[in-house]
């Protein structure tokens, strides 16, 4: 996809990218980045949808909370998924935020298929809304 000129499009092009980069990460073994990248991917493209719906500026990380602020409801079945997803944002890159050992200790390889899984979802659920087709996938 092209980024285009649109904000959205370009904030879901990169979510897409980042997607990616994470599934690379999962293959590779890195499993906490693998897992932190799926909250990236998922965080830019509910930024996306915020930028569809004519947004000038998208601050926060908390998927869910974006999520929650979209007026239109759009992306509210996946709100459970949000909520997985943001727990991914800060002990997979620093080990203070886990009660001991590293994040790539605390990180596992089912736990990046999740969050894969879970990102995809949020991703698939932007690009319907951005693009027109499908909406968001069913929760995993």
């Amino acid at each position: 996809m092209s980024a285009g000129s649109s904000p959205a499009r370009a904030w879901l092009a990169t979510a897409l990218e980042d997607l990616e980069v994470g599934q690379e990460l999962a293959e590779s073994g890195r499993h906490a980045h693998a897992c932190f990248f799926s909250h990236q991917a998922a965080e830019k493209a509910v930024k996306a949808v915020h930028y569809a719906r004519g947004a000038r500026l998208v601050f926060g990380h908390g998927i869910r909370e974006l999520i929650e602020r979209l007026e239109s409801g759009e992306l509210a079945e996946l709100l459970p998924v949000a909520q997985d997803l943001d727990l991914y944002y800060v002990p997979t890159r620093y080990p203070n935020g886990l009660v001991s050992g590293t994040p790539m200790d605390a990180f596992g390889a089912a736990q990046a298929r999740r969050a894969l899984t879970l990102a995809k979802a949020v991703v698939d659920g932007a690009r319907g809304i951005i693009l027109g087709g499908a909406g968001p996938s069913p929760a995993p």
